[in-house]
């Protein structure tokens, strides 16, 4: 389970400093995250999703700004998150992670090691930073929370995950049953 230390304040460069050894560190207003490397489902689900994505973004010509983790998202002295899955905005691609403070779409794929800090922590974070759409996909209860930034709870979505990028843009669908299906099932 990601246990916070809460004996010290951390800081994004504290974090960017911290050993690479297997493990996600991520800090949000001072609160250390820690999880360790997730489960081969959860890798499994991640991978479908971003497929659903990149071949919703491809046709926009919008692929670049989709990105997985590790990544350094910081929008200050006391915060950096790594998103399992992200949609930025166009105009902050670049080459530092520095550059990207607008998400459009942010995913976090739930292990046990992460409920608190996907539900609670990094979701009130997405909020505040007004990120478009925040998706929260819970594996073993089969849904996906869908949360906005002035949303008090979520959508709750069992059947099709439905995403838009912008007003004018088509929508994507993405059926859950093939999102969540066994790895290795077709």
């Amino acid at each position: 389970m990601a246990m916070p230390d809460l004996a010290r304040r951390y800081t994004a460069e504290m974090v960017r400093e911290l050993p690479d050894d297997g493990n996600r560190y991520e800090v949000v207003l001072g609160e250390l995250l820690v999880t360790p490397a997730p489960r081969m489902v959860h890798q499994a689900v991640l991978a479908r999703l971003f497929g659903a994505l990149h071949g919703y973004l491809a046709p926009l010509g919008l692929v670049d700004t989709l990105l997985f983790s590790p990544a350094d998202i910081s929008w200050d002295d006391e915060t950096l998150v790594q998103p399992d899955l992200f949609v930025f905005a166009p105009e902050e691609l670049g080459s530092e992670w520095a550059g990207i403070k607008t998400l459009w779409l942010a995913v976090e794929v739930l292990s046990p090691s992460s409920v608190r800090a996907d539900r609670v922590i990094k979701r009130r974070l997405y909020q505040a930073q007004r990120v478009g759409t925040y998706w929260v996909v819970d594996i073993e209860g089969g849904v996906v929370e869908v949360w906005h930034p002035g949303d008090e709870r979520p959508e709750i979505v069992t059947e099709t995950l439905r995403w838009r990028v912008g007003p004018a843009a088509p929508e994507a669908a993405i059926a859950l049953a093939e999102l969540f299906r066994e790895p290795g099932r077709r």
